[in-house]
C-alpha cells in the first residue's frame, strides 16, 4: 500500500510547486498568488520511490468564508495521511501564522516532518535557527524551484534510502470512466460532484471562481470505476483578464480533451447563454461524449420550465443525440440518474462495428435516399469501414465524395446513430474517392491506330 504524506502550511509558501516536482508533473497551478490552491489535489509521487502526495491549501490564515473551506480540506487531508510535510518559507522566518499550524500540528497524531522552502541564496545555517524551536523532525532546507534538498527530505520522510537516479511514470490518473464536469462559474459543478461522492470533497462557495484548478477524484459506485474531473468555471473570454483566470480555463480545457464524457451544467435560472454554446461546441471538437444537465431546476415555474426546453432546441439543436437531465446538485434531485447516461455515452463512443455490418448499413442508408446527381452523375457510394473509436469514425468509399453536401452527411450520421442506437457521442463520417490507376499513364497509340484514326477525319477539300 502506498504511503500518503500530505502537504501543508500558510498560503504561498510552495506547496504546489513542491507537489509538481515531486509528481514531476505539471497538475497543480503555481503563481506569485496566495490562496490559489483551494482544494486537495491527489498524486502519485515519482521522486525517490512511490507514495501518494496530497497538495493543500492554507492553513493559519481565515480570515474569510473561502479560508474556512480550505482550511476543512488541509484538515481533511492531514486525517488520510500517513506522515505531515509541513512547509514554511525561509525568507518570512517563523510567523505567527506558523505557529498557530505548529499548535494545531502538535495535536495530532501523525508524524510531522518541518520543511523549510526558498533557501536559495540564503545563508541556510543563520535561516534554520529560528525553526529548530518548533520541535518538529528536522528542520530540512529545500528549494522546491529549484529540486534542492528534496531527496533529503524524502528519505527523512520515506524512512529509506533515496535511489540517485531513479524515473518512473506516473500513474495517478485514467482509472476507469473519466467524467469532466463543465460549465459557466457558479452553476453548480462543485456542488453536484459533493453530491455524487457524498461528502465535502471539493470546496463550493456562492462566490463565483471559487474552483481555480482541475481537481481529478477517483470513485468507485456498483463496482464501476469512475474518475470525477471538477474544473473552473470559463467565462468570455473578453472577461477573462486576471492571469490566473487564464491557466484555469487551460486546465479546464485540458480536462475536456483527457475525459471520456463531459457533462455540460447549465443555469436553469439564467438560461442558456452564447457562452454555454462555446463550451459545448469545445467539447464536441474534442470528440468527447456529452451529457446535458440542467442544475437549479427546482424553483422554476411550470412555464419557465418549458420555455427553457424550447431555448434548449432552438439554440443547440445540433446537440439533439445527448441525453438531457434536470437536477438540484443541492438537493439531489435527479442527480443517480447520470450514472447510467453516463455508461451508455462511454458505450457509445468505444463502439466497435464490423465492416460488413457498415457497409449493410451503407446499403439500407442509400435505399432509402440516395445521394444527390453531380453534373448529371449521381455519386456512389461502395462500403464502409471504423476508422477509430472515442468518438466512432466511419469512412465510407465511393467516387465523386468531395461533392456530397453537407445535408446528406447529416442524413448518414443520423442514419448510423438510429441503426447503430448510439447517444450521447458525436459521430464522424469521412469520405474516400477511389483513385484512377491510369490516370498518369498517356495512351500511345501504334502506327495503324494513328493510320486508321486520320482516315476517319474528314478531308479539307470536303
Amino acid at each position: 500500500m502506498y504511503q500518503v504524506i500530505a502537504l501543508v502550511g500558510r498560503p504561498n509558501v510552495g506547496k504546489s510547486t513542491l507537489f509538481n516536482q515531486l509528481t514531476r508533473s505539471r497538475d497543480a497551478l503555481v503563481a506569485n498568488f496566495p490562496g490559489l490552491t483551494r482544494d486537495r489535489k491527489y498524486g502519485v509521487g515519482v521522486l525517490g520511490g512511490q507514495y501518494l502526495v496530497i497538495d493543500t491549501g492554507g492553513l493559519g490564515e481565515e480570515y474569510d468564508t473561502i479560508d474556512s473551506l480550505m482550511a476543512q480540506q488541509t484538515r481533511q487531508a492531514i486525517e488520510e495521511a500517513h506522515h505531515i510535510i509541513w512547509l514554511v518559507d525561509a525568507r518570512d522566518g517563523l510567523t505567527g501564522a506558523d505557529q498557530q499550524i505548529a499548535d494545531e500540528l502538535r495535536k495530532t497524531s501523525k508524524p510531522v516532518t518541518l520543511a523549510v522552502n526558498k533557501t536559495d541564496g540564503l545563508d541556510i545555517d543563520q535561516a534554520m535557527v529560528e525553526f529548530y524551536a518548533t520541535g518538529f523532525a528536522g528542520p530540512i532546507a529545500i528549494a522546491a524551484s529549484h529540486r534542492r534538498g528534496l531527496r533529503s527530505l524524502l528519505a527523512a520522510v520515506l524512512a529509506d534510502e533515496v535511489e540517485p537516479d531513479l524515473e518512473v511514470e506516473n500513474q495517478a490518473e485514467k482509472n476507469g470512466i473519466r467524467l469532466a464536469f463543465v460549465g459557466r462559474p457558479n452553476v453548480g459543478k462543485s456542488t453536484l460532484i459533493n453530491r455524487m461522492l457524498g461528502e465535502e470533497r471539493v470546496v463550493t462557495s456562492p462566490v463565483a471562481g471559487t474552483t481555480r484548478d482541475s481537481i481529478f477524484i477517483p470513485f468507485e459506485r456498483d463496482g464501476q470505476q469512475y474518475t470525477l474531473i471538477d474544473t473552473a468555471g470559463v467565462r468570455r473570454r473578453g472577461k477573462v483578464n486576471d492571469k490566473i483566470e487564464k491557466f484555469s480555463v487551460i486546465k479546464t480545457l485540458q480536462a475536456i480533451e483527457n475525459s471520456d464524457v463531459v457533462v455540460h451544467l447549465f443555469d436553469a435560472q439564467e438560461g442558456i447563454t452564447d457562452q454555454d454554446i462555446s463550451l459545448v461546441g469545445y467539447t464536441l471538437e474534442a470528440g468527447r461524449a456529452v451529457i446535458v444537465a440542467l442544475n437549479k431546476w427546482d424553483g422554476l415555474t411550470a412555464e419557465r420550465r418549458e420555455q427553457l426546453k424550447d431555448e434548449m432546441k432552438f439554440k443547440m439543436p445540433f446537440l439533439d443525440f445527448a441525453e438531457q437531465y434536470t437536477i438540484s446538485a443541492l438537493h439531489g434531485t435527479g442527480t443517480g440518474l447520470l450514472y447510467k447516461a453516463v455508461k451508455r455515452a462511454y458505450k457509445s463512443a468505444l463502439i466497435d462495428v464490423p465492416t460488413a455490418r457498415l457497409t449493410s448499413l451503407l446499403e439500407q442508408a442509400l435505399k432509402g435516399h440516395q445521394p444527390p446527381l453531380v453534373n448529371g452523375r449521381r455519386i456512389k457510394l461502395r462500403y464502409a469501414h471504423q476508422g477509430g473509436k472515442h468518438p466512432p469514425v466511419f469512412v465510407i468509399h465511393g467516387n465523386q465524395t468531395k461533392r456530397i453536401p453537407g445535408s446528406y452527411k447529416r442524413y448518414l450520421v443520423n442514419f448510423f446513430r438510429k441503426a447503430l442506437k448510439l447517444v450521447g457521442t458525436p459521430i464522424q463520417i469521412e469520405f474516400k474517392s477511389g483513385d484512377n490507376p491510369f490516370s498518369e499513364r498517356r495512351n500511345t497509340m501504334t502506327p495503324l491506330q494513328r493510320y486508321k484514326q486520320n482516315k476517319k477525319k474528314p478531308s479539307a477539300r470536303s
